[in-house]
């Protein structure tokens, strides 16, 4: 966890990469988001997807990965309740017991204080700003940004998978959000222009 400068400079540089006030299906990220990847949300918050953060910290020069709690809000839930600041900056050089521990932490031994179980929204990136992670517990995804090249991007993806393009991520991850696990027209259209590789290039 972090303290209430740190909280303020994590909540800056998240600012200056995602519209930290949009929500899925519409563009979080301020930069294009072509060639995305989706993933479960719940996966990015297990200690065994910290290696595929730090591979994406890593191919930018950043020494540290940011994470940032959207939802629940800072000053109603996580203030009153647990005297903590939603938000985590960790080395790259930090290992799968480190993030754990980091996003695991139980604040008066109460696990509904963690990250790992209370985060509705989180927005994850690095100091310089090129690369992002944004997840929403509902609809239950995350969505990738930031990858360097295409082949960069399909070795990542073949190794910290499963990971889908929007258009695996509609018929997969998203149907079991909805009611009879239609997905809305207007979503998945939104969703696919904004997540989508652009009109004749290949993802």
């Amino acid at each position: 966890m972090t303290n209430y400068n740190n909280y303020l400079g994590i909540l800056s540089r998240s600012a200056a990469t995602f519209h930290l006030d949009a929500r899925l299906p519409d563009q979080v990220f301020k930069e294009d988001a072509e060639d995305s990847l989706f993933c479960d949300f719940d996966a990015v918050l297990t200690p065994e997807f910290w290696p595929a953060l730090r591979a994406m910290a890593q191919w930018h020069g950043d020494r540290h990965v940011e994470l940032l709690v959207l939802e629940p809000d800072c000053d109603g839930f996580y203030l009153p309740e647990y005297r903590m600041y939603p938000a985590l900056s960790l080395s790259v050089e930090a290992g799968v017991d480190d993030y754990w521990a980091a996003i695991g932490y139980e604040p008066d031994g109460d696990v509904m204080g963690s990250i790992a179980i209370s985060a509705n929204v989180i927005a994850v990136t690095g100091p310089s700003g090129k690369w992002g992670c944004w997840g929403e517990r509902d609809p239950e995804v995350a969505v990738f940004r930031g990858f360097p090249n295409v082949t960069a991007r399909n070795a990542w993806r073949a190794k910290f998978g499963p990971c889908q393009e929007v258009s695996g991520a509609l018929e997969s991850y998203l149907p079991l959000t909805f009611a009879a696990r239609t997905v809305p027209d207007e979503y998945a259209t939104t969703l696919t222009a904004n997540y989508g590789a652009p009109s004749g290039k290949r993802p």
